[in-house]
């Protein structure tokens, strides 16, 4: 089963970085001189997904959509990933084809490509653990520490209700991040998997540096209306906390960003609009709201 699993596999063309894909104990890759950016990510039932509610293909998506989420925040372009999956011994075989159907078709949009992994079937549930390697990009690498006291925090999208919907339908903004990284100055930047302001939060801490929120100016999803009629809790509360969004938080130099907001350049070329949520300072902390989101 699992060398006709692995033999269709392989009929997949790499990449020209791709020297050797499937087939050995590792891959080999031949990327430019440029650093190369690695980042794994592990999904399990009952945590991050409920297998008997949900399709499959879904699950696959949004474990490789994940990790090119991390990339996108870095700057980056994926270029490869490895997927290791540990299947319930109940129809795995079927299972594991589900998981990488849907993988495939963002593997086709972002030209990157499946290069190895491994499978094994036990009698707990779906594991599934995905690493992505790409490119840095030639703007260099963003890390969460390279904000300023003064900087605009932009944001990409909108924010809360993902349990609704965009927990497996989002897309990772890879192509929006390739475009700032080459055209536009980024002193730093993080994906929000875990809540919005707690990842503010995070970014600032590592810049050595606090942040201030405008409330007012938060972009909320329809999806954290509809959820807070549910809960009785303020959309905005959702917008802050509740997490896998996967939307780009960016620290930007003030002239930088109001030409940004005027342009709106990832709007017409990609239909991602950003917003001004606030700006970081000197004094450390989160205002006006506490920090908040999944704590793992």
């Amino acid at each position: 089963m699992e060398r006709a699993f692995i033999a269709n596999l392989r009929r997949r063309q790499p990449p020209q970085d791709v020297l050797l894909g499937i087939g050995d104990d590792t891959a080999v890759l031949s990327p430019s001189d440029t650093p190369i950016l690695w980042t794994t990510d592990l999904l399990t039932e009952g945590v991050d997904f409920l297998l008997a509610e949900t399709d499959p293909r879904r699950i696959g998506r949004k474990a490789l959509a994940a990790n090119l989420s991390d990339i996108a925040a870095m700057g980056g372009t994926p270029t490869a990933y490895l997927v290791a999956l540990a299947l319930p011994r109940t129809e795995a075989l079927e299972l594991a084809e589900f998981l990488y159907e849907g993988m495939t078709p963002l593997e086709e949009k972002y030209n990157v490509a499946l290069v190895g992994g491994d499978t094994n079937c036990w009698d707990g549930g779906l594991v599934i653990s995905i690493t992505v390697l790409g490119r840095v990009g030639s703007g260099g690498v963003w890390k969460r520490s390279g904000g300023k006291p003064g900087d605009v925090i932009l944001v990409t999208g909108s924010f809360g209700g993902s349990i609704v919907e965009r927990q497996f339908s989002f897309e990772p903004r890879v192509f929006e991040a390739i475009y700032l990284n080459e055209n536009h100055d980024i002193h730093a930047a993080i994906d929000v998997s875990d809540g919005l302001s707690l990842d503010v939060f995070r970014m600032a801490t590592e810049s050595g540096l606090g942040a201030t929120l405008f409330p007012d100016e938060i972009p909320i999803a329809e999806d954290a209306r509809r959820l807070a009629k549910q809960t009785g809790r303020p959309p905005l509360e959702h917008a802050l906390s509740d997490g896998e969004d996967f939307e780009l938080i960016l620290a930007v130099d003030p002239n930088e960003a109001k030409m940004l907001l005027k342009n709106q350049p990832l709007e017409n070329k990609f239909g991602t609009k950003l917003h001004r949520i606030g700006e970081l300072t000197k004094e450390p902390g989160l205002r006006p709201f506490p920090p908040k989101g999944f704590e793992h």
